[in-house]
C-alpha cells in the first residue's frame, strides 16, 4: 500500500461517486481534490463552517450543510460561478440530501415540520408535511424513480410514495408500527422493509401498493431491533437485535433461515479462524554497530517500548472480553450495532456492542462463523471493498486491519501521530480515505488477485 501525506480537514470528507474527486471540509472552505494527483481542482467558500457534505450521484454537484446558520449551499464543478443557497427561514434545516436525478435537493426542517423538495432546474418546490425523522425515514428505489418517505400524523405512522419525476404523491398507506424507526427499499425495488423502535420488536415487509407481505417478531419482551440491512443481491435481509443475535431472512418466504449468536466464550465444534491482535517488541541487535559500551547500553534502552502489531492465530476455546451494560442507564451498549455485507453477499460482518473490540465475520453460504478478529481497541469502522471480498477495519490506532478469506494482516500507517478514526472506499476499490481527528490521508490499494494468500505476519 502507498500512502499520501496528511492534509488538513475539520469536518466531513468523501469521494465523489465517479471516484475522480475527494471533497474535504476545511472550516468554511470546501476543497475539491483530484483522486490521482491530489491537486486542488476547485475551492469554494461557504458562509459558515461546513457540517455536512454530500455529492450528487452524477458527481457534477455537491451540497454543503451549514447547520449552524441553518442553510444549504450547493456548488457545481463544471460551472464554478454557479451558486445555490437554500434557507428555510424560521423553520430551519435539520438535514439535506440529493435526489437520485442529481437535480433536486430534499431538506427536512427543524422539529420535522415538513420535508421540502427543491429543484435546481427551476424555482418550483414541493412540500411533504410531518416527516417522521430528520435524517432517516427516506429511501429511494435503485432505479431512482420513486421515493418512500415516512410521515407521522394523528399518532400514526405512514409511508408516502412519491414519483421522483413529478414529485407527486403516488400513494399513502398506514403501517403497523408504534414508533417507526426507519425504512429501506429492497435492492430489486419489489418490497419495502420497515422496522419499529427498540421498544417494540417488529420488522414489516410491505409491497409498494401497501400490502403487508410479512410481519416478523423474534420475541416480545425486551429491547428489539437495533440494525437492519439488505444484502446487495437482495435475497437476504439481516436483522440485528439487542439480544445479541443476528437473524437472516430470505426474500421468497420471508422466513428466518439463519440465527447467529455472539457468545463471550467460543467453543468447539466451532472451527472459525481466530485472529488476535498482539504487540511484538522490536529487538534490534546493534552490537556490531556500537562504538562503546555506553552507546550500546543507550541503544538497548531506546529500543525498549518499540513494537510492531501483528495478528496471532488462536484456537478455540477462547473467552472474549465482554462488558455488561449497567441496568439503570438508557440506550445500553449491547446488541448488533455494526453490520455490513460483502459485495458478493457471501459474508456479513457484525459487532456486538457489549464486545466492542470483537469483529465477527459470518459465512452465509455455509451458514457458519468464518472468522473472529480480536482487537486491542474498540472497532470504529469496518468497510468492505466494493470490488472484491476484502474487509478493512480501524480502531482509532495508527494501524489498518485487513481480512480476506485467505487470512488477516495488519498495516502500519507511515505518518506520525496519525490515528485512524474513520475510513471510506472509493467506488472502484482503488483508494482508501483515512481520517484522523484533524487530518486525512489516502492509501492506494492494490487489486486483490483471486489466488492471493496473506499471512498474519505480513
Amino acid at each position: 500500500m502507498e500512502f499520501t501525506e496528511a492534509y488538513k480537514q475539520t469536518g466531513p470528507c468523501c469521494f465523489s461517486p465517479n471516484a475522480r474527486y475527494i471533497a474535504v471540509a476545511v472550516d468554511y472552505r470546501l476543497v475539491i481534490r483530484d483522486t490521482l494527483s491530489f491537486k486542488v481542482v476547485q475551492l469554494f467558500s461557504c458562509l459558515d463552517k461546513i457540517s455536512y457534505i454530500e455529492w450528487a450521484l452524477d458527481s457534477e454537484y455537491i451540497l454543503c450543510g451549514l447547520y449552524k446558520r441553518p442553510m444549504i449551499q450547493a456548488w457545481s464543478l463544471a460551472q464554478p460561478e454557479w451558486t445555490c443557497k437554500i434557507d428555510e427561514g424560521p423553520a430551519g434545516i435539520a438535514y439535506a440530501r440529493w435526489s437520485p436525478d442529481s437535480r433536486h435537493i430534499l431538506t427536512t426542517s427543524d422539529f420535522q415540520l415538513r420535508l421540502t423538495v427543491w429543484s435546481l432546474l427551476n424555482t418550483a418546490c414541493v412540500h411533504v408535511q410531518w416527516p417522521k425523522h430528520p435524517s432517516k425515514g427516506v429511501s429511494f428505489t435503485k432505479d431512482g424513480k420513486f421515493a418512500a418517505i415516512c410521515t407521522r400524523r394523528d399518532c400514526k405512522d405512514y409511508i408516502n410514495l412519491l414519483s421522483c419525476h413529478t414529485w407527486e404523491i403516488m400513494g399513502v398507506f398506514a403501517v403497523d408500527t408504534l414508533d417507526l424507526s426507519d425504512t429501506e427499499w429492497s435492492p430489486d425495488d419489489s418490497a419495502i422493509v420497515i422496522w419499529d423502535s427498540p421498544l417494540e420488536y417488529k420488522v414489516l415487509i410491505y409491497s409498494p401498493d401497501g400490502r403487508c407481505l410479512y410481519k416478523y417478531q423474534a420475541y416480545e419482551s425486551g429491547l428489539g431491533v437495533k440494525s437492519v440491512s439488505w444484502s446487495p443481491c437482495g435475497q437476504f435481509l439481516a436483522v440485528g437485535s439487542y439480544d445479541q443475535m443476528l437473524r437472516v431472512l430470505n426474500h421468497l418466504t420471508w422466513k428466518t433461515f439463519a440465527e447467529f449468536m455472539h457468545l463471550s466464550t467460543v467453543r468447539a465444534p466451532c472451527c472459525a479462524a481466530v485472529f488476535k491482535e498482539v504487540d511484538e517488541p522490536l529487538l534490534l541487535d546493534m552490537s556490531e554497530l556500537c562504538l562503546s559500551d555506553d552507546f550500546a547500553q543507550g541503544n538497548d534502552d531506546a529500543s525498549e517500548g518499540h513494537f510492531r502489531v501483528r495478528y496471532e492465530v488462536t484456537e478455540v476455546p477462547i473467552s472474549l472480553p465482554f462488558q455488561k451494560p449497567p441496568a439503570d442507564k438508557p440506550n445500553p451498549k449491547q446488541g448488533i450495532g455494526l453490520m455490513s455485507w460483502s459485495n458478493d453477499s457471501q459474508y456479513i460482518c457484525t459487532r456486538n456492542d457489549s464486545m466492542p473490540s470483537i469483529l465477527w465475520i459470518w459465512d452465509i453460504r455455509h451458514l457458519e462463523l468464518a472468522t473472529i478478529l480480536v482487537q486491542k481497541d474498540p472497532i470504529r469502522a469496518a468497510v468492505w471493498d466494493p470490488t472484491c471480498t476484502r474487509l478493512i477495519v480501524c480502531t482509532g490506532s495508527s494501524h489498518l486491519y485487513m481480512w480476506t478469506p485467505a487470512g488477516a494482516y495488519c498495516v502500519s500507517i507511515p505518518l506520525p501521530q496519525f490515528s485512524i478514526v474513520d475510513l471510506k472506499w472509493n467506488s472502484d476499490g482503488s483508494c482508501l480515505l483515512l481520517k484522523d481527528k484533524e487530518s486525512f490521508c489516502c492509501a492506494a490499494v492494490a487489486v486483490l488477485p483471486e489466488s492471493s494468500e496473506y499471512s498474519s505476519d505480513d
